[in-house]
């Protein structure tokens, strides 16, 4: 098994949330940022602006480097309209529980915050169960 990419990857994503937090003192979860980019308060919107543009064009360049997406593919039965309906719900879910993944499970866990904790055990708990409910109920089976 390989782990070395993955652990660079995690190295990676902890110093540049690291970094993003001490330049900018705030926690740099992706619900909160988006949401303030489409309603902005206090002119801070070019740093949160900067990080969206600095993911998608991470993305981007992962792809045009061919780092490991080629054999990519929607899997069966999860067509562009559940993942849309998915983000959504994640983004519902997201305002509602005050941060989303980066924010609890990165930045908020690495700062030792321990409602991150709870945050991050609920929605990582969540995730399995609508995963596999929705392939008990699409495929009569509970493994992905």
């Amino acid at each position: 098994m390989n782990f070395i990419e993955p652990l660079i990857g995690g190295v990676l994503i902890g110093l540049g949330s690291l970094l993003a937090m001490a330049a900018s003192g705030k926690i740099p979860g992706i619900s909160g940022i988006v949401a303030k980019i489409i309603r902005p308060k206090s002119g801070d919107v070019g740093w949160r602006a900067l990080f969206l543009i600095g993911l998608i064009a991470g993305a981007g360049l992962s792809l045009l480097m061919n780092l490991g997406w080629q054999g990519y593919s929607l899997p069966e039965g999860r067509g562009m309209v559940v993942f849309a309906l998915a983000g959504l719900l994640v983004g519902f879910g997201t305002r509602m529980g005050g941060g989303c993944t980066s924010g609890h499970g990165v930045c908020g866990m690495g700062a030792g915050a321990k409602d991150a904790l709870v945050y991050t055990l609920i929605f990582m708990v969540a995730g399995v169960a609508t995963v596999a409910a929705w392939n008990l109920v699409t495929q009569g089976g509970v493994a992905g």
